[in-house]
């Protein structure tokens, strides 16, 4: 009767093993799909001419060219108005 005990404690027992390593296997694969999502975003992100970054660079460069063009339309604009102002006073 003990052994028969023992028998079907280690047949548990190595049920239980195998289906844990079926779960560090299912992990290990989940690891490496996230791991290359990871680099996926890495990428997107950091990608010297195509990254957010990049972007952002590409973005600031034409906020700085617009508002020097609109400061020169407004003064432009004002110095125009100014000049018909002063033209039509006198």
């Amino acid at each position: 009767m003990p052994t028969e005990d023992v028998n079907t404690a280690l047949s548990q027992l190595d049920g239980k093993m195998d289906m844990l390593a079926m779960k560090i296997d299912e992990l290990k694969e989940k690891q490496e799909d996230m791991a290359a999502d990871i680099l996926k975003v890495k990428d997107a992100v950091y990608h010297p001419d195509e990254g957010l970054y990049a972007r952002l660079r590409e973005l600031e460069g034409w906020q700085k060219t617009s508002t020097k063009f609109t400061w020169m339309l407004v003064s432009s604009t004002l110095g125009i108005l100014a000049f018909l102002a002063i033209k039509a006073l006198s």
